[in-house]
């Protein structure tokens, strides 16, 4: 069973930078997408970011691209996702997940196998 665990949400202003964590066990990741999303109240849960495990490829989305930026250290068996510029339209639960399919990134929530319990960003004006 591959358990997700995320820290590193809080309160910032909105300019400001906050880096998320999502520490994964379970089972080594080698054909898994790590995929991070959020959903704000009354709101759908949204596709943010995700990284192939192998290889490192990342995809974004377009109201995020150029100030998120998502990675994942091998070793420690941990994703992150670096937020930069952050507005008050950020402020959410953001969610890590994993899919365990190997069949390429996805952007819907439904497709992705394990989640973690979620870390909220709230961003001030």
């Amino acid at each position: 069973q591959v358990q997700l665990v995320e820290s590193g949400g809080g309160l910032v202003q909105a300019g400001g930078s906050l880096r998320l964590s999502c520490v994964v066990s379970g089972r080594t990741l080698d054909n898994y997408v790590m995929g991070w999303f959020r959903q704000a109240p009354r709101k759908e849960r949204a596709f943010v970011a995700a990284i192939r495990w192998s290889g490192g490829s990342t995809y974004y989305a377009d109201d995020v691209k150029g100030r998120f930026t998502i990675s994942r250290d091998n070793a420690k068996n941990t994703v992150y996702l670096q937020m930069n510029s952050l507005k008050p339209e950020d402020t959410a639960g953001y969610y890590c997940a994993a899919d365990r399919s190997g069949a390429g990134v996805k952007t819907s929530p439904r497709l992705y196998d394990y989640w973690g319990q979620g870390t909220q960003v709230t961003v001030s004006s």
